[in-house]
């Protein structure tokens, strides 16, 4: 290797342990009675009923009644804040990904442009919006029609500074209903351990702007164990939807499920709004990823990675959102959370700060008639600091600390000037951000074309007194996250009846 090896930790990925277990038997679950819903859902028939030995995504969408709904996400784009996408079967269909910006440190390297070279955007991908094209005894995501729109932020060593994340989400916001575009949903399976009080913070002022224009913000609580009485940032402020993690025991049924020692918990000011499954669940292996090399454990069948964080929470609850507005897209961002909260159901774990109203229940979401509810949170206005946003850890090459109120080109952050141009929508002027040139400046309805920091050469970009021209994006670990080979904590999927 040389250059240096940039090292991130103020950003946890989170996802707490990828594991692998035995082949999942689950006999053809009977077709679910048609439910007549506010809606007009009907039951899916068969309820995504399997037949054999195949991925055991399709029951945890029987946890969280995703089989009962005739929701597929069509129509409904999901934007990915993650490591990028690689396109492979489940996420390779005409249409099926759009590329936007890769803002991450690979972009530098055409090889490792906008495809997921750690291993957790591509998984995200699949628990979302997956379809391979073999109907129910396939592999489907909880949204099989949705489409995502990827923009890559982590490198392949998992590294990414906040600045490159609230520049994503800007991105985002401001091209969400360009021609072809309908960005409904926006996922964020990560976060930074800043206790800065949201209303100053500048991502969770990124997040809830994405809300206030139109954008229904899903981000993970975090996986800080139980030593930590908060959520991630962004998920600390109050506007967006903080899920997190329980475990489902092994069955359908949700009397005997739990809450992972690793779900991030609350406090009565803030904690997760509900909660969804996040133990032992597949999504789809980006091969050669950082994390498929280094946890082989966690490689199912060749072509899945089955992982538990609420990173795997945060893209469920993503999917069944985007079922939500395929169905009824009038709905509001507000109305949306409001209806999930409502109809979540409870487990034998009932404190609050652990599991906000309860589990998902994407069934139950869908009866709740909608009404003109609204929240009345103090609004956030980023007047913070950036340095605080990036909590206790950071990105570091070369010896030298990515600190301060600077962005990774060293530009100054400055809140008055940032937050009226996020707010109205002109942060990004073309692949201009915060006086700089991060990207390409043309939009198309396939990709973001330019792939390289352009207009801006890294040699003459310092952070501090390191050149970036000399610094090598890869090698580097992601120390946040802890990934094991351990097995199911439950014994068996079962048919149960529903709770």
């Amino acid at each position: 290797m040389t250059g240096a090896e940039p090292v991130a930790r103020s950003v946890t990925w989170n996802s707490a342990t990828v594991r692998q277990g035995r082949t999942r038997w689950l006999a053809a679950v009977a077709a679910a009675a048609v439910v007549t819903t506010l809606g007009g859902v009907v039951a899916r028939t068969p309820a995504r009923a399997l037949a054999g030995p195949l991925p055991d995504l399709a029951a945890v969408e029987q946890v969280i009644r995703a089989g009962l709904t005739t929701g597929t996400g069509q129509g409904v784009d999901v934007a990915l804040l993650d490591t990028g996408v690689t396109p492979v079967p489940g996420l390779d269909g005409a249409n099926k990904v759009l590329y936007g910006p890769d803002l991450s440190f690979d972009s530098q390297t055409p090889s490792l442009a906008h495809v997921d070279g750690y291993g957790h955007g591509t998984a995200m991908a699949g628990i979302i919006a997956g379809n391979d094209g073999l109907g129910p005894l396939g592999y489907q995501g909880v949204a099989p029609n949705a489409r995502i729109v990827s923009v890559k932020v982590g490198a392949s060593t998992g590294a990414t500074d906040v600045s490159q994340m609230i520049a994503g989400i800007d991105w985002i916001v401001q091209h969400a209903h360009d021609p072809g575009m309908n960005i409904r949903v926006l996922n964020l399976s990560l976060g930074t351990s800043s206790t800065q009080y949201y209303v100053n913070d500048p991502l969770a002022q990124a997040a809830e702007n994405a809300w206030r224009h139109g954008i229904v913000v899903v981000v993970a609580a975090g996986n800080d164990n139980t030593t930590n009485n908060s959520v991630a940032d962004p998920a600390t402020d109050p506007y967006v939807i903080a899920v997190g993690a329980e475990d489902p025991m092994g069955t359908i049924t949700g009397a005997d499920d739990t809450v992972p020692a690793f779900s991030q918990r609350g406090t009565g000011g803030r904690h997760p709004d509900l909660v969804a499954p996040g133990v032992s669940i597949m999504g789809l292996l980006a091969p050669g990823s950082t994390l498929s090399t280094q946890f082989p454990n966690a490689i199912f069948g060749g072509r899945f990675l089955r992982g538990s964080g609420t990173s795997q929470a945060a893209a469920l609850a993503s999917g069944a959102v985007a079922d939500m507005l395929s169905i009824n897209p009038s709905l509001t961002p507000d109305q949306v959370k409001n209806a999930l909260m409502a109809s979540a159901t409870r487990i034998s774990v009932n404190n609050p700060n652990f599991v906000g109203s309860g589990l998902l229940n994407l069934a139950g979401a869908l009866n709740v008639r909608p009404t003109n509810q609204t929240q009345n949170y103090p609004a956030a206005n980023g007047s913070g600091s950036l340095e605080q946003a990036r909590g206790v850890n950071h990105v570091t090459a070369g010896g030298v600390t990515l600190t301060g109120e600077q962005d990774i080109f060293g530009s100054p952050w400055v809140p008055s000037v940032m937050v009226p141009q996020e707010q109205s929508l002109t942060a990004w002027t073309g692949g201009v951000y915060n006086g700089v040139t991060w990207s390409g400046n043309t939009w198309t309805s396939v990709t973001w074309s330019g792939v390289t920091w352009s207009g801006v050469t890294w040699s003459g970009v310092t952070w501090s007194s390191v050149t970036w021209s000399s610094v090598t994006w890869s090698g580097a670990t992601w120390s946040s996250v802890t990934w094991s080979g351990a097995t199911w904590s439950g014994s068996t999927w079962s048919g149960a009846s529903w709770a």
